[in-house]
């Protein structure tokens, strides 16, 4: 399957990707099989970027055996010097792309050590809290990332595009581009933003909460809502194409 984070692989006029966010391996298995694009390990109990531990990342890894691309949390280092360390042991799971919060006080040397620990496999993630600079998308771009995120770091029941304009989401996603970086857009989504937030122009937009049970990020996956969201997506195409 080809990988959303592939540079030059993925059309600048195609719509977005699915990422869905998976806490073990019976989910990482349901979302595929229910046709998410990539699955993303992490835990919804500690936070926005709350990591799984190695050894679970690397049974789901195992056991997704190539249905679906593969990425993985490494948590929120607020210490720079934590952040190479936290990706190298996520990355030696095996999984394909490793995702870790950036904060733009981390020195540039930091952010070159990080990519180094996951060379071609490092996706930064930054919170729409902190509206993300333009300034930032180029710095770990020049590092060796492959990609950048914007995600929300307080679970609170606000949407992304709560939090952010369209105008500052748009200008996110073309800065990736000018950067040769694959973008994507997360934060508490439902289903209903995909139809406004898929002409912004991410490469993938990331579920969690609004694909699982009752909306709940806590609660296991709806293999339902999954395939919902591919169906909006892929209407989506449709209607670019027609």
């Amino acid at each position: 399957m080809p990988s959303p984070f592939e540079r030059g692989a993925y059309p600048d006029d195609a719509v977005p990707r699915l990422l869905v966010s998976v806490r073990d391996a019976d989910e990482a298995l349901a979302a595929a099989a229910a046709g998410a694009d990539l699955v993303d390990a992490k835990d919804p109990d500690r936070g926005a970027l709350g990591a799984l531990p190695v050894t679970t990342v690397r049974a789901l890894v195992d056991r997704i055996a190539g249905r679906a691309v593969t990425s993985a949390v490494a948590g929120e280092p607020t210490d720079a010097t934590a952040l190479a360390p936290c990706v190298a042991a996520m990355a030696a799971t095996g999984v394909n792309y490793v995702k870790v919060a950036v904060q733009g006080g981390f020195p540039d040397t930091a952010l070159a050590e990080a990519a180094a620990a996951a060379p071609g496999r490092l996706i930064a993630v930054l919170f729409a809290e902190h509206e993300p600079a333009p300034a930032l998308v180029a710095r770990v771009a020049a590092a060796g990332f492959v990609g950048a995120m914007i995600d929300t770091a307080t679970k609170d029941g606000r949407r992304l595009p709560d939090l952010l304009p369209i105008p500052v989401l748009t200008a996110f996603t073309r800065a990736c581009r000018r950067h040769d970086l694959v973008s994507g857009l997360a934060g508490s989504l439902a289903l209903a933003d995909i139809k406004s937030l898929a002409p912004v122009g991410p490469h993938y937009l990331g579920f969690r909460g609004g694909l699982c049970h009752d909306s709940d990020r806590t609660k296991g996956l709806d293999p339902a809502r999954v395939a919902e969201a591919v169906r909006i997506l892929r209407a989506c195409a449709r209607r670019d194409a027609a």
